[in-house]
């Protein structure tokens, strides 16, 4: 009898025991596998989000250094507009710059009119980008976000002896001697500032 009592079997409490231990490993594992699920999300964003600030501060590089300015033509223009965007420092940029043309199937000048503006959109603040054709109306390319969720996009110019935040040729009748540009992003939740440096170097009197 006492042999048969031993293999009778588990007990309410002891079942009771192996499913309260299996639910919180069960909990356990799912949690860590579901935080790692977040982590690589995050990482996969952040890596985006740093391709797509290289390449928007390159491209910005690109214009500015190839930027064109002559006082007799008055499509030719850079300007740099001093804005706030909700307390924090902003610029609107325009100008006219070089850039190679495409397979050549349309009517191209390889001059551009480029314009760079802040505006918000469903709580995020966006970089959009507009590109006319400088001659040839037809070949434009709608403004666009050029970049997402940034904080905010500063543009100063040095003109020799300090760097402002406002620039037109119309008024300097010049080109700036140098561009900085300034990104600031938000990463982990900390506010985090990318910055470019640019020379204009075409310039017709």
């Amino acid at each position: 009898m006492s042999a048969i009592s031993r293999n009778r079997g588990f007990t309410l409490l002891e079942v009771l025991i192996a499913v309260i231990l299996l639910a919180i490993l069960t909990t356990a594992l799912y949690g860590s596998y579901f935080a790692v699920l977040r982590a690589r999300d995050r990482a996969a964003e952040g890596m985006e989000g740093r391709r797509e600030l290289g390449s928007t501060l390159d491209l910005l590089r690109r214009e500015i250094d190839s930027a064109m300015f002559n006082r007799s033509d008055k499509r030719l223009r850079f300007v740099v507009e001093d804005r706030d965007n909700f307390g924090k420092p902003s610029s609107n940029l325009e100008l006219t710059t070089l850039t190679p043309t495409s397979s050549g199937l349309r009517q191209e000048s390889g001059i551009i009119d480029v314009q760079y503006r802040i505006m918000e959109k469903e709580k995020k603040i966006l970089l959009t980008r507009h590109e006319q054709d400088l001659f040839f109306d037809s070949v434009t390319v709608p403004a666009y976000p050029q970049m997402e969720n940034i904080s905010s996009f500063l543009v100063e110019c040095y003109d020799g002896s300090k760097w402002v935040r406002s620039w037109d040729t119309t008024l300097n009748y010049k080109l700036p001697t140098m561009v900085r540009v300034t990104i600031q992003v938000e990463e982990n939740g900390k506010p985090v500032e990318f910055r470019m440096y640019a020379v204009p170097k075409v310039t017709a009197q």
